[in-house]
């Protein structure tokens, strides 16, 4: 494997800040749901983290606001220096795809696009140059240099989340959100997909955020953040 994979940031400031994170949503009958309430995380440039809890615990939620996909009701939110708070959803647009990477539980390929433009899609996106030959590295290194030209549904789930692995890495990412990447495949083929994860992150240096319900995964990670009601608590 060629080294343009080993991309390690060597920053030691952190990559994401959440300070007094909260997310509150007004009812129908005129009150508040509180969904997030006063959540701290910090995470260096390679550390990885996972937030795992019940259903309904705010798990997603935090993700999607420490990603910029969605503005806190409180608190501040940093991602690689950048203050999501004070940008527009154009200019949060831009800082994900500048320094995030995303993996999801249901994969979200575009379904009439190969397996390669797949890959291709952010980094086209992004305009960088040499893409093509970085995602063929890439689906190599996930085992798919046989498949580049098939489309999702001629893939198994497994193989679908392999190509959404590269896809996450092609923009050299400094931070990584994966959300229940292993919830829709079966027990042997998400124990792949976990060490795929976690190699691709180790050679590229990347911080990892994790939403689990599996705690096996979870404790692969550096550190665990464990909610319920939307508050952090102390682990079982």
């Amino acid at each position: 494997m060629k080294s343009s994979l080993c991309f390690a940031h060597r920053v030691t400031e952190p990559i994401l800040e959440v300070l007094n994170l909260s997310k509150v949503h007004p009812t129908s009958d005129g009150g508040r749901l509180t969904v997030l309430d006063q959540v701290d995380l910090r995470l260096l440039p390679g550390q990885t983290c996972a937030i795992v809890g019940p259903s309904g615990s705010g798990k997603t939620t935090l993700l999607g606001l420490c990603a910029g996909l969605d503005s806190p009701t409180g608190g501040v939110v940093r991602l690689a220096g950048h203050d999501l708070g004070a940008l527009d959803e154009d200019g949060r647009a831009r800082i994900r795809n500048e320094y995030v990477g995303f993996v999801f539980q249901n994969f979200q390929l575009l379904p009439t696009f190969t397996a390669l433009e797949n890959v291709l899609v952010p980094a086209e996106l992004k305009g960088t140059s040499g893409a093509e030959e970085r995602a063929r590295e890439l689906l190599g290194w996930v085992g798919l240099s046989e498949r580049l030209h098939h489309y999702p549904a001629q893939l198994s789930g497994g193989e679908q989340q392999r190509v959404a692995l590269a896809r996450a890495f092609i923009n050299e990412p400094r931070i990584l959100f994966a959300d229940e990447p292993t919830g829709n495949l079966d027990p042997a083929t998400a124990v792949k997909i976990t060490e795929l994860l976690f190699e691709l992150n180790a050679r590229a240096g990347t911080a990892l955020v994790l939403v689990t319900h599996d705690r096996d995964l979870a404790a692969r990670t550096g550190s665990v953040l464990q909610l319920r009601g939307g508050r952090p608590v102390m682990g079982d």
